[in-house]
């Protein structure tokens, strides 16, 4: 088997391939079938036994909510190129048509895999004191608890509606959860068809009073059920099934729209409405009930999911009880740099005496922070200029540009109001922002503006200095705790002269002529690395070392890909570190013997951009180019974004980046996955002994070289073989 230690470990022996197949559209793997197995190993750690167990129910809410998603949006654009009669083929050959009969038969084993994985989870939970009930086995205390917690926190917010002619089917909102009902009336059997919409502002999971220790729980749906006589006063129940909608969640957006905040939020309403792509129905829903249900939807059988089971596996993330810390993962506290501290939180200070890489979440997304709010107040501060993509909904980053603004500084905040589920909470940013007398940019209307940069002007004697924050990912407190990205700052003034150029390339359409160490598309970020590609292939032909190693959340641009494998058959070393999709196809002789690509799942979402180059030198080497990004290599983010490419010339960075950061990546055998020629992943066997290389907790355990104040790059530490 391929050995997951890309360090240390010889690339695999590579198979044969048809030639029409390598030189085909076969020699790409399908985006959304490569999602799909990305999902699969997400739902795989929540059956490892080797995490913890309330973290094996987050990842199996996770896989639901990814799986949610996928429909909404991928699934939901396929199925309307496909009623339009679209058979324009994806790269790798297959039509929408055919990418949803595979996607449905795969989705259909993704979720039955889901409830088997839930079957064993609940009694593993029971094992561990923590119970799931369904309403038959509720005792006389038990039915007492909830009669009362019904009447106070559940009746108020509930709307039970009648269907018949005078009561028309309601509409069900995307992601709408509902029971269907069948009454008979007491008093003379007649029938009553009724819906009950569960509503998503209680908690799906009602506490029960404990039981000698035990914390138990009971499904909402349950409680209802228990409680029809009072909410249909005269009936009985006859049958009932659950069903929950997804809609098509694709904004669509009018080019000549004169006011865009108030066109994104007409879009907003209409998302709500859109045409459903999927109804999960319960399994043993009565046969007149479910005709009611799929003909008021208007869904075909192909777009039904009949569940043995659980609807609605999202919401099992409210049995990752606080209460419980022992079966979750062991409390991580992210690091203050040290050089922070030697300047006493002065984050200008520590800037000023060199460059500083965080890798976040190790190092505190407090500093990102920190360095705006110390900005906000600061005398000699009198600009700053911020992107914001996605942010959370009471964010710092906002409040510190709104008191910037309010104290007389001058505040650009280019706002994405394209930032796909995050509308509606950049348009309430957006406004707070202008109330505070910032200036908001909305950037282009074809183009979402994906590039992470943050700068501060500040008077330094007689001069202007410009400090500069560059990210692999959001400006988002909450999920810069579990999101693995890189947060690059410096007072370089050639990089500060960059993103000066990109934020008036953005607001004013202002097209740079020069950047001086920095790429960005739509502009020139893919012809760039094309080049760097086929720079190393001329390396290879020279009799140098030719080396690549890249880590992306997708990597499916075919321009890009078809340069990867002219590079392999040339002799280029390739080590790709790809979280999710990847429409490279690995170990095929005579196209990509030379590319083997790996997948980390596991305790932290890996979401940094990282490219590295040998330039003649081989990997790890000082003289390598090395690359920071907030793209992956995808055709969205290459040609319908604005995004960076940061070279990386402090030598201490670059050391970080390759002997620390994607060194540790590529020795990681306790969370990764090999993808093989067919498509398939396989991961490491556990040795006898437990020992297994686990980055993550490498990370946790060494500080990054940059923010160790005199540490240089000769202090990597070893990556010595830890026990997962």
């Amino acid at each position: 088997m391929t050995h997951a230690n890309f360090l240390s470990d010889p690339f695999p022996t590579p198979i044969e391939m048809p030639e029409d197949q390598r030189t085909g559209p076969k020699r790409f793997f399908n985006r959304e079938l490569s999602w799909l197995a990305f999902n699969f190993r997400v739902l795989e750690e929540a059956m490892n036994t080797r995490v913890p167990l309330l973290e094996r129910v987050r990842f199996l809410s996770i896989s639901a909510t990814n799986l949610d998603e996928f429909y909404s949006v991928r699934v939901a654009g396929l199925r309307e190129l496909a009623r339009e009669g679209n058979t324009t083929p994806a790269a790798d050959g297959l039509s929408p048509a055919d990418q949803l009969v595979l996607i449905n038969a795969e989705a259909r084993k993704l979720m039955e895999v889901q409830q088997t994985t839930l079957e064993a989870l609940l009694k593993l939970l029971e094992d561990e004191g923590i119970q799931v009930l369904d309403r038959e086995q509720l005792t006389k205390e038990d039915r007492d608890h909830i009669d009362a917690v019904f009447m106070s926190q559940v009746f108020p917010v509930l709307s039970p509606l009648a269907v018949d002619p005078a009561h028309p089917f309601p509409f069900i909102p995307n992601e709408g959860f509902s029971l269907a009902l069948t009454l008979k009336r007491t008093k003379d059997g007649r029938e009553l068809k009724a819906l009950l919409p569960i509503p998503a502002q209680i908690n799906r999971f009602l506490s029960l009073p404990e039981d000698n220790g035990t914390k138990r729980f009971l499904p909402l749906e349950d409680l209802l059920l228990h409680k029809i006589p009072d909410l249909f006063p005269g009936y009985k129940l006859a049958g009932h099934c659950a069903f929950r909608v997804l809609r098509d969640s694709d904004l669509e957006v009018e080019d000549e729209a004169e006011d865009l905040v108030r066109e994104f939020e007409v879009a907003l309403k209409r998302r709500r409405r859109g045409e459903v792509v999927r109804l999960k129905l319960s399994a043993d829903a009565p046969a007149r009930l479910r005709s009611v249900v799929v003909e008021e939807l208007r869904v075909t059988e192909e777009e039904i999911i009949e569940i043995e089971g659980l609807i609605g596996l999202s919401d099992l993330k409210e049995l990752v009880l606080d209460s419980r810390p022992d079966l979750q993962w062991p409390t991580f506290t992210p690091r203050v740099p040290e050089r922070v501290q030697d300047h006493d939180g002065d984050m200008f200070a520590a800037i000023r005496q060199k460059d500083m890489l965080l890798h976040h979440p190790y190092e505190t997304f407090d500093m990102v922070i920190r360095f705006l709010a110390q900005a906000a107040h600061d005398p000699d501060v009198v600009a700053i200029k911020q992107t914001l993509y996605r942010t959370s909904n009471e964010s710092p980053i906002v409040d510190a540009l709104c008191e910037a603004a309010e104290n007389g500084k001058s505040v650009t905040a280019l706002v994405e109001l394209k930032a796909r589920f995050d509308e509606a909470a950049n348009i309430r940013q957006s406004r707070k922002l202008e109330r505070a007398g910032a200036h908001v940019v909305y950037g282009f209307l074809n183009y979402k503006t994906h590039a992470k940069i943050s700068t501060v002007v500040r008077r330094e004697g007689d001069k202007l200095v410009t400090y500069t924050h560059y990210g692999t990912g959001n400006y988002h407190p909450i999920t810069a705790r579990i999101y693995t990205d890189l947060s690059l700052f410096t007072c370089d003034a050639a990089l500060g002269r960059d993103a000066t150029k990109v934020f008036n390339y953005v607001g004013g359409y202002a097209e740079p002529e020069t950047l001086e160490n920095l790429s960005i598309s739509p502009i020139d970020m893919k012809s760039n690395l094309i080049k760097m590609i086929e720079a190393e292939a001329k390396h290879a032909e020279a009799g140098k070392p030719a080396e690549i190693w890249a880590k992306m959340n997708s990597v499916i641009e075919p321009d890009v890909l078809d340069a990867l494998y002219d590079a392999s058959r040339r002799g280029v070393k390739i080590s790709l570190v790809v979280r999710g999709i990847c429409g490279l196809r690995p170990g095929i002789i005579g196209l990509s013997e030379n590319i083997r690509v790996k997948s980390i799942v596991g305790r932290f979402l890996e979401h940094s951009r990282i490219v590295c180059f040998g330039n003649g030198h081989g990997l790890p080497a000082n003289k390598a180019r090395v690359f920071i990004s907030s793209a992956d290599w995808m055709g969205r983010n290459l040609n319908r974004r604005v995004e960076t490419l940061v070279e990386i010339n402090n030598k201490t960075v670059k050391a970080q980046i390759v002997s620390q950061i994607m060194a540790a990546n590529m020795a990681d055998t306790a969370q990764t996955w090999v993808l093989m020629p067919d498509g398939s992943y396989t991961r490491e066997p556990v040795p006898a002994d437990g020992s297994m290389f686990n980055c993550h907790r490498f990370f946790m355990e060494n500080p990054s070289l940059s923010g160790r104040g005199s540490a240089g790059a000769a202090d990597v530490p070893e990556l010595a073989h830890t026990t997962d």
